[in-house]
Formats: C-alpha cells, structure tokens, sequence
C-alpha cells in the first residue's frame, strides 16, 4: 500500500481543472446505492474517453470500495471522487468514520461468500491506500487505475 498525501477536496463535479478531469458525487449509504455508484462512474468515465478496460475496472474498484463503506461505518452517506490526471485513474471513496478497523486486504476461506474485496482492489490497481478525510471522523480509501484515451 502507498500512502496518499494528495487530499483534495470533492467538488468541481465534472469539470476540467488544472490539466484534470474531476467528478465528485454523494450517495446515500445504502446498499442500493452501489449500483447508482457503478453507473455514476460508467457515464463519467465514457464521456472522458476512458477505455472500456479501465472503465469495466472502475466499475468493479467502486463497487467494492462503496460497498465496504455501507458495510462496515456507520455512515449516512458515501462520497465518491473521480478524477483523471496524465494516465492515472484515481477513484476516491470517503465514509463517516464510525468503524472500528481500517480497512485492510485479507485472505478468505473458501467457504466465505466475502472478504476479498481489497484483494480485488489490489490487483486492478497501480496503487490503493487509506488516509483520514479532511474532518479527521472518516476516511478516504483510494485507488490509482491505469487508463487509456480512447481516439477523438
């Protein structure tokens, strides 16, 4: 795991800052809101470009990402950040703290339905971490996604 000192704030939804593309967006923390997540990122992604490879990954790093934030805080809602910088993907996903554990890779049985969700994270990405959000009560899990543009 690499430690992220790149904290920036969720706004500017869908815009083109500084060389960037950015979106930020909240949803409910609710199970029914991944799927909203999911679809949130496709729709972003394809309207930058984005390949369909990195735009399939995506989709998976922010299911797993946003579902651990509904299971395991006790958060109202989840905020989402994407944002696209040179040929890096970053996907950040901030809860409301309320957990009692970090979140951590682990290995599962094989009899477990669950648990290797940052597994899965770990090898679709360049990099993933955790750091606190900017209130100091949450925390934003990150991921870094290698991208491609798709030809204008």
């Amino acid at each position: 795991m690499v430690p992220s000192h790149d904290a920036p704030s969720l706004g500017h939804c869908g815009a083109f800052l500084g060389g960037r593309l950015q979106d930020a967006f909240h949803f409910p923390a609710l199970n029914a809101s991944v799927a909203e997540a999911r679809r949130r990122v496709l729709a972003r992604l394809r309207e930058w470009g984005i390949d369909e490879g990195a735009c399939d990954d995506a989709q998976l790093v922010i299911s797993e990402l946003f579902t651990n934030a509904v299971r395991h805080t006790d958060s109202d809602k989840v905020s989402c950040q994407l944002r696209v910088s040179g040929a890096a993907l970053r996907i950040e996903v901030a809860d409301q703290g309320y957990a009692s554990t970090q979140p951590r890779a682990r290995c599962s049985g094989a009899d477990e339905e669950s648990g290797r969700g940052l597994l899965l994270v770990g090898v679709l990405s360049q990099a993933w971490g955790v750091r606190p959000d900017d209130s100091g009560r949450g925390r934003v899990v990150w991921a870094d996604l290698p991208h491609g543009r798709l030809p204008h």
